[in-house]
């Protein structure tokens, strides 16, 4: 899903460098993805694991990494007034990739099993602001579901 986005941020080493403009960005999309899972005031370990599973996935860093990334992304979130400091990184990413992160975003918060309409709200907001039509949103969302419903399948 973020084969894109990888391409972006691939540094020498395979990982955003702490305090350059991927780094930002980063932490700024998982900022984005803090925001999401505590929509409905309840950020499940579900929602935990696959925020730090989709910054593994899409930054090509290790869990630890990950993890730096979360934290500092979780005070950034929890400072914030707003999330226009967030979405401003996010905006300038390719639409294909504006695309894969919403449906990440769906995918996090889909996770616990229960849609929330704060959640929906927060999603619906993300992509106002970073130009994401309700319709590409809406095909991310029955995506995101699609996947999370195989994945319970499998599972069971």
């Amino acid at each position: 899903m973020f084969d894109r986005i990888k391409s972006l941020f691939s540094a020498p080493e395979g990982a955003p460098g702490e305090g350059d403009d991927d780094h930002e960005t980063a932490i700024a999309l998982a900022a984005l993805m803090v925001e999401a899972a505590k929509a409905d005031e309840t950020k499940t370990a579900a929602e935990d694991a696959l925020i730090r599973r989709t910054l593994i996935d899409a930054f090509e860093v290790d869990a630890a990494a990950a993890d730096g990334l979360i934290a500092t992304a979780e005070a950034r979130q929890a400072a914030a007034n707003d999330i226009h400091q967030f979405t401003k990184r996010a905006k300038s990413l390719p639409l294909e990739d504006r695309i894969a992160f919403i449906e990440a975003l769906w995918s996090i918060v889909l996770s616990d099993t229960v849609r929330d309409p704060y959640e929906d709200i927060v999603i619906r907001r993300i992509c106002g602001l970073i130009y994401v039509d309700d319709v590409d949103s809406g095909a991310a969302r029955q995506r995101a579901q699609a996947r999370l419903n195989e994945q319970r399948s499998a599972t069971s």
